[in-house]
Parts: structure tokens; sequence; C-alpha cells
């Protein structure tokens, strides 16, 4: 392996990992955006009590 390939696998990573932080950051913005704060009871009483589970306030 020469110093070009491996320069192009370490950017390649370091792609792979921004995407994965940054689908990571929507998922989570999902799950407490959406989820925690929905009307429907079910959803929200099930996101509550993960909530509390986890100690993350939450009221």
């Amino acid at each position: 392996m020469n110093t070009v390939s491996s320069t192009l696998g370490a950017s390649a990573s370091s792609a792979s990992r921004a995407t994965q932080l940054a689908l990571s950051a929507l998922l989570g913005l999902f799950v407490v955006g959406f989820v925690g704060f929905s009307h429907m009871d079910v959803v929200h009483n099930a996101a509550h009590d993960v909530r509390h589970s986890l100690a993350f306030p939450c009221h």
C-alpha cells in the first residue's frame, strides 16, 4: 500500500464518520422532538418512561 491509497482511505473514513454523526443527530432530534412531544398518549408515555429510566430531565 502506498501513501496515496492510505490517504484516500483516511479521508473516506472521515467522511463516513461525519455522515454517521449527522444521521445520529437527526435521529436523536426526531426521537426527542417528535416522539417526546407527541400528542398521542401512547407514544408520549412510552418516550416519557424511557427518559425517566435514562435519568433524562423532562419536567
